[in-house]
């Protein structure tokens, strides 16, 4: 997938410098015919269009089509949308995650406000101009869908009448013991704060400090390096006090204290340390002083892979999870997130204890920066997936207002989320506000409010 997404990526700035030299040439035509004048007003006029209409990181087509296969056990059941609402024919079966496969096309409006599928009193966006497969999200609405009231209604894009419902069951896994394993403090709290804080026992480990692009902090009058440790000390400390807002005890919440980006070096030479790039440290032990356990690596406080692997597998033996959550290593393309997931597997294969099932998480996407699309409070549709994914199961519970409230209050606390936004990004969002009807919630700045506080958290099930 990262290599389509480079292709894409080249393509998209091929076509960009093809428009820019197209226009500039439109420019002198209309300041030879007209006047000169004309140049800045038409400047400033095509960038206001550029920030409302064309600056999303999309690095597919939205006419693509997205590819999923789910499981065998999954239901497959084709309906109608009648006089607005769902109709399926026999009863529905028990099922906790419920995925509607759809067709999608973008109406003109749907060119220049996002396409969006309302299901009753929720709403789910999808790409400017879409144009093919799409898939909503049902689960938490069985009782509507049952008795034949739950309706579907568009706006800005077109739905087909035959629609087909994805049923699935699995296990309350908050009920199992779990085991989240964040790359980095704000991971958990992101992909899983609606399941850790109603899970009967969780244990979080956080693999890195968090302590680089710490330019901010050199407000306060700190060179580069002491910058990087002030933020990952604040960091750490955060991937440790943050999830007690969520009901986890401090001595369920462990800080590794390895370097971010460091993780795939690691992970590629296993013996060889690998010290922060910014901060200048080299120890892994200076952040782990308030963890409860015991670990391998505290011996010689080595940054090296042969220590990660060796704390893991502690780990793994100390809390005893039957559930792993983890990045999905196939959707979520941050180095750190696919090197962690590599790194849990490894533990498991090689140390004494085995987990039954991986929930995989994607916090971050290759083909689309703004997945959730949307406002917050919504609903998740499924991500992107225009290459096949492996057939796994979804598991997608749903989060009341209250649990929504404390997540994004979890997120606040978060220091890495409350970097003020540069005035670009701020200009950016005031005109898409203005032209594009899009909105952002008033309890932070940062895109994961919008895009982490929703109705659903959604996993990938793969047993092991």
């Amino acid at each position: 997938m990262s290599t389509r997404k480079q292709q894409l990526l080249r393509q998209h700035r091929r076509s960009k410098r093809i428009v820019m030299i197209a226009a500039f040439a439109a420019l002198l035509v209309a300041g030879i015919v007209f006047s000169f004048w004309w140049i800045p007003i038409l400047l400033v006029l095509g960038w206001v269009a550029h920030e409302a209409w064309f600056a999303d990181h999309l690095f597919y087509y939205p006419d693509e089509g997205y590819r999923y296969d789910f499981p065998a056990d999954a239901q497959r059941l084709v309906g109608r949308i009648e006089n607005g609402c769902l109709q399926f024919p026999g009863e529905l079966p028990d099922a906790d995650t419920l995925i509607l496969e759809v067709m999608l096309r973008a109406t003109c409006l749907g060119r220049l406000r996002d396409p969006r599928v309302y299901v009753d009193n929720d709403r789910q966006d999808f790409e400017r101009g879409v144009h093919g497969r799409r898939y909503v999200n049902l689960s938490g609405q069985l009782d509507a869908l049952r008795a034949g009231t739950l309706r579907l209604d568009c706006r800005y894009c077109r739905l087909d009448a035959e629609v087909v419902l994805h049923v699935m069951r699995n296990p309350d896994y908050t009920q199992r013991r779990i085991l989240i394993i964040a790359p980095h403090a704000d991971d958990a709290e992101l992909a899983a704060f609606g399941v850790y804080s109603r899970a009967r026992e969780v244990a979080i480990v956080t693999l890195t400090q968090g302590e680089i692009e710490a330019d901010n902090y050199r407000r306060l009058g700190l060179d580069s390096a002491a910058a990087a440790r002030l933020k990952g000390r604040l960091r750490s400390w955060g991937s440790l006090a943050v999830p007690l807002w969520g009901g986890v005890a401090q001595q369920s919440c462990i800080q590794l204290g390895y370097y971010c980006l460091q993780l795939p070096l690691m992970a590629a030479d296993p013996e060889r340390a690998y010290g922060s790039r910014e901060s200048g440290e080299s120890d892994i032990r200076s952040v782990r002083n308030r963890n409860h356990v015991p670990l391998p690596g505290d011996a010689n406080g080595q940054p090296t892979w042969v220590n990660l692997q060796a704390d893991l597998r502690a780990l793994l033996m100390h809390f005893r999870p039957e559930v792993v959550v983890t990045p999905h290593p196939e959707l979520d393309p941050h180095a750190d997130h696919v090197a962690a997931t590599q790194a849990v597997r490894q533990a498991i294969e090689e140390g004494e204890w085995k987990p039954e099932t991986l929930l995989l998480y994607a916090n971050h996407l290759h083909d689309n920066d703004r997945w959730p699309m949307g406002p917050a409070e919504n609903g998740v549709a499924l991500p992107p997936a225009i290459e096949p994914l492996p057939a796994d199961r979804l598991w997608s519970p749903t989060l009341d207002s209250e649990a929504r409230l404390n997540k994004a209050m979890a997120l606040a606390m978060q220091h890495d989320l409350q970097v003020p936004l540069p005035l670009k990004k701020r200009l950016r969002r005031h005109i898409q506000r203005l032209l594009a009807g899009r909105r952002w919630p008033s309890t932070g700045d940062d895109e994961f409010f919008r895009k982490a506080v929703r109705r659903h958290e959604l996993f990938w099930v793969r047993k092991l």
